[in-house]
């Protein structure tokens, strides 16, 4: 799902309509945003408390990092290609 401009939803991916639903930000609105959304409600759920959503936290986190090993993985190979 490139850039989360996909109707339907990947592996962690949320729907255009859930995004929409949950209030995200457009900046938030990628490929881990379907784990971004759980882990806004068990914050706002826990008045933010840090050490209770952080199952959540860390799967939202890890997914960031995926994506952006694999954002630079693409770099490295369109800068070899020119």
């Amino acid at each position: 799902m490139p850039h989360g401009h996909d109707e339907d939803a990947g592996a962690h991916g949320a729907s255009k309509e859930a995004m929409r639903d949950a209030k995200l930000d457009l900046a938030f609105r990628d490929e881990c945003a379907g784990l971004l959304i759980p882990l806004n409600e068990c914050r706002r759920a826990t008045a933010a408390v840090p050490w209770a959503c952080s199952d959540e936290r860390h799967a939202y986190e890890k997914c960031q990092y995926l994506a952006y090993k694999e954002r630079v993985a693409a770099l490295k190979e369109q800068q070899k290609k020119a």
